[in-house]
């Protein structure tokens, strides 16, 4: 059986997230596109060999030929649409961050719920094996108690009214962006919820061009957290510290363009595999093993709604404007 997927959105994560890993598969069909300006979504169809363009939003998600409706929509757009395509009796797959806060996260996972439809959000890092081999050694006990961590995701993106990173109305910022992954993985590694004890913020017309918390997680562990889209240099490292050992992740957001993983127990310094399938492919993988039943959803519902809260906290914290 071939699922067949709409692209709400003509974007260019979608280019990546769906269509690239799609293209290598016979059982996934990108079947139908549409964007706010139709012209947009014509000339995508033509660029990427998308079959049909959807006069509208709604249009696509009542299509008969798409079974799983992709919202790769700046983060303002996504509560509505993913609840709509819900109750029309599709799954969705959102990209992150899921939301504008959490009241919208637990909105749409509400509407997941109600409809029985399975709604999945896009964290694609979270499903490489990369990350099933760090969460098994920090679960099997290796680093002893955890004690402090912290995790960046820093890259200059220039500033443009027109990028969607940098407009408050579209729920843009550094911290929606990029800094709701190491805000993941540190919650999604330590296996815990976070208390943000304070947070500083460079504001930008509303916008957070960079974001530091300092976070505390249950059973004494420390955490910091940043982000930037005007760092002197991009970045994205992960590092968790125990009574017993060292865990490092540079590039944990991609590893298939480049990875080391380190894990230092007692002394002993060991490299950890990072070979598998892009984190697209992964994520596609788990979409599809989801839907058949094969697998449970490791991110959306109350993960998705847990990201959120912590994201609303920081803002909170660094006094957003």
């Amino acid at each position: 059986m071939t699922l067949r997927i709409g692209l709400i959105g003509a974007s260019r994560i979608a280019t990546t997230a769906i269509i690239a890993p799609a293209a290598g598969r016979s059982d996934v069909q990108v079947t139908a596109v549409a964007a706010r300006d139709p012209e947009r979504a014509r000339a995508y169809a033509a660029t990427h060999g998308v079959p049909h363009v959807a006069a509208d939003y709604a249009s696509l998600i009542a299509r008969d030929d798409v079974d799983l409706v992709y919202v790769g929509l700046p983060p303002a757009g996504h509560a509505a649409w993913t609840i709509a395509a819900l109750e029309a009796g599709k799954p969705v797959l959102c990209e992150k961050p899921f939301a504008r806060d959490a009241a919208e996260a637990q909105a749409m996972v509400e509407a997941a719920g109600r409809t029985g439809q399975v709604l999945i959000e896009a964290f694609h890092y979270r499903f490489h094996a990369v990350m099933d081999r760090a969460l098994a050694l920090v679960r099997s006990g290796a680093l002893g108690a955890l004690q402090r961590a912290h995790a960046v995701f820093q890259v200059p993106i220039p500033k443009d009214i027109d990028d969607l990173r940098w407009r408050a109305d579209q729920a843009g910022g550094a911290l929606m962006d990029l800094g709701c992954y190491p805000l993941h993985i540190l919650r999604t590694l330590i296996g815990a919820e976070p208390e943000v004890l304070s947070a500083q913020g460079v504001f930008d017309n509303g916008v957070d061009a960079a974001m530091s918390a300092s976070l505390a997680f249950p059973g004494g562990v420390e955490a910091q957290i940043s982000c930037s889209m005007i760092p002197d240099a991009p970045g994205a490292v992960a590092v968790l510290e125990g009574s017993e050992g060292r865990l490092e992740i540079i590039n944990f957001i991609a590893p298939q363009i480049g990875c080391r993983v380190t894990a230092t127990i007692r002394g002993e310094t060991q490299v950890l595999p990072t070979d598998g399938p892009t984190t697209y492919e992964a994520q596609l993988d788990h979409v599809l093993d989801v839907l058949a039943g094969r697998a449970a959803q490791i991110t959306g519902g109350a993960d998705a709604i847990a990201n959120m809260a912590a994201i609303d906290a920081i803002y909170r914290a660094a006094g957003r404007p």
